[in-house]
């Protein structure tokens, strides 16, 4: 099949190489303008703009749809189909219509929960046990449109956010392929998505990643993974006379129960919740790197009894 492939970040990265790998002729490479990043602010180019680059595939960065040229250079793809993970910007209905197939979605939830940004996140946070990935097909609405495949998965106890994206990236590609095959056939059938149970993503910000240690253990536990590695949930530790903040990367429920919220309990890094208790397995100073909680230990003297802001 001629494909058109719309993408950005590392999850959308498999999918396209599964596409070419089966032998799809993946004519054009849609993916966000590159952006200024690291000390130096120069501009890097998206990891599927990076990797189109390598399979030789023509790459276009409009900043939207709006002017005439852009919308005309995708007609002339003449694609069977357009497949959109991760992209980043809205499509009109022009553009979703211009494939003989449509455009097919690769979304990281099961749908209709957790549409929108961040599924992944939202998911752990809110201390789902099954996500997975579905195909659908694109429609106006955000994340609205009928399902064609689906794959589900169980959340691990301890699973961040992180091993989770990466578990979900690859099953993505799998099932992507699988629907380009269904719509070559003419056989892959789409079911709407029910009208109950619809919950949304939203972006994730800055001012909900501090740690509330006021909250029950397992809903900690659940913010500290969902936002590992990234953005990272903190907290404020004294260390040497001053407060410094540090990232949770890892936790685990702790037996330990007794404790003020936010109370640090007799093995160091075991943190006392509204109900029940949480291990901090590995986290980061600012500045530092990442290390196991024995790591921090030794390297930085906690006092045992101290509350955490």
């Amino acid at each position: 099949m001629r494909v058109v492939f719309m993408g950005t970040p590392d999850f959308s990265v498999p999918t396209l190489t599964e596409i070419v790998g089966q032998g799809h002729e993946v004519v054009a490479c849609y993916t966000q303008p590159p952006r200024k990043a690291g000390r130096g602010m120069e501009l890097k180019p998206s990891p599927v703009h990076l990797i189109a680059e390598k399979f030789g595939i023509p790459v276009f960065n409009p900043l939207n749809f709006k002017e005439k040229q852009d919308r005309e250079i995708f007609f002339e793809h003449q694609a069977d189909a357009a497949v959109v993970v991760a992209y980043g910007l809205i499509l009109p209905l022009e553009i979703l219509q211009a494939p003989t197939y449509g455009c097919i979605n690769l979304h990281a939830s099961l749908l209709p929960r957790w549409r929108g940004a961040a599924p992944i996140n939202r998911a752990i946070m809110a201390g789902d046990k099954e996500t997975g990935v579905m195909v659908m097909q694109m429609e106006e609405g955000l994340d609205t449109g009928p399902v064609g495949l689906t794959e589900r998965i169980s959340i691990g106890e301890n699973e961040t956010a992180g091993e989770l994206h990466d578990r979900l990236m690859t099953l993505g590609g799998q099932l992507t392929v699988s629907a380009l095959a269904g719509l070559q056939r003419e056989s892959l059938e789409f079911t709407p998505q029910s009208e109950n149970g619809v919950t949304y993503a939203h972006k994730l910000s800055k001012e909900e990643t501090r740690i509330d240690w006021s909250q029950p253990a397992e809903v900690v536990h659940n913010h500290i993974r969902g936002l590992s590695p990234f953005p990272g949930a903190w907290t404020e530790i004294n260390l040497g006379g001053k407060a410094q903040r540090v990232k949770v990367l890892k936790s685990s429920l702790s037996p330990t129960t007794s404790g003020t919220p936010g109370q640090i309990l007799e093995n160091g890094l075991t943190i006392a919740c509204a109900e029940g208790s949480v291990n901090l397995d590995r986290v980061q100073r600012s500045g530092k790197g990442a290390v196991t909680s024995e790591e921090f230990l030794r390297g930085n003297n906690v006092t045992v009894g101290d509350v955490l802001d």
